[in-house]
């Protein structure tokens, strides 16, 4: 990336403003949005991937979900409730990843994917800026999976992360055994559409344009094998929104119902807790 590319922190959260992209506190019920890291100067985390065997062989490019060759557009059309995601692309230094691909795939209205044109398919880049932009519908579901959006995000040159989006508060996040709740776009409704945003990071190596030291190394997440002196959440429980619990001192109310898991500690999944 050139230097007439390279974004400052600052510049790059007016340009997320101005874009029209809202503020992670103006949107409700996700996790926090990568670029937040870009004001804070902490290491941001990769976007995890996700596969549930919907991929085909190579000889089967027909199979029942995802299709190569999709028609590059922003746009994908159909009944339904109208639904703009947007968002950014960064790298390992929460620098935006100009040109990147992403190729989106999902279901319609009524959970039915099409098989045999590209309805409800289709593949764009981001811009200078790392920005991109999809208008499309709320998914409908289908037996066995929660409501979500399939991606491909391709850095220029990069391996592809093959991955999905969920939405915050549906009923069967806590029982779609794909589900992982730091893929929860934040969604907030805005008359008739709903508006969705999601930062995407890739393993893609980048030179800190900024003296902002990186979060010691001495810093860890909590174990989840022996949990910290002061904590009531465990794992097993069934949590309902507006519970109460403590962790590590700390008290936390659940925002959404689930079953506590490893790995879904309070302080390691916003979209499921807010420090009280």
């Amino acid at each position: 990336m050139d230097e007439d590319s390279k974004l400052s922190r600052k510049t790059l959260l007016r340009a997320a403003l101005a874009a029209g992209v809202a503020a992670p506190v103006a949107l409700l019920g996700g996790p926090a949005l990568a670029r937040t890291t870009v004001a804070s100067g902490q290491v941001p985390e990769l976007t995890p991937e996700c596969h549930d065997g919907d991929e085909p062989t190579i000889a089967q490019t027909e199979g029942p979900y995802f299709k190569p060759n999709s028609p590059e557009r922003t746009t994908l059309t159909g009944p339904g409730t109208r639904l703009v995601v947007s968002g950014y692309v960064f790298g390992l230094a929460c620098r935006p990843v100009a040109r990147a691909l992403l190729d989106f795939w999902q279901a319609d209205v009524n959970g039915a994917y099409d098989n045999v044109g590209y309805t409800f398919r289709g593949h764009q880049y981001t811009d200078a800026n790392g920005a991109f932009k999809l208008t499309t519908i709320v998914p409908g579901l289908y037996p066995g999976r929660t409501r979500h959006i399939h991606v491909k995000v391709q850095a220029p040159g990069r391996p592809i992360l093959t991955t999905q989006l969920y939405f915050p508060n549906e009923p069967r996040n806590n029982t779609d055994t794909i589900f992982d709740p730091r893929l929860l776009m934040t969604v907030r409704d805005s008359g008739g559409t709903r508006e969705a945003a999601f930062d995407f990071v890739l393993n893609v190596p980048q030179t800190p344009t900024t003296t902002t030291a990186p979060p010691s190394s001495t810093t860890t997440r909590p174990t989840t094998s022996t949990p910290p002196g002061g904590t009531t959440w465990t794992v097993g429980t069934n949590y309902a929104a507006g519970a109460q619990v403590t962790y590590d001192g700390r008290g936390y109310v659940c925002l959404q119902g689930h079953t506590a898991q490893p790995g879904w500690e309070p302080p390691a999944v916003p979209a499921l807790w807010r420090a009280a």
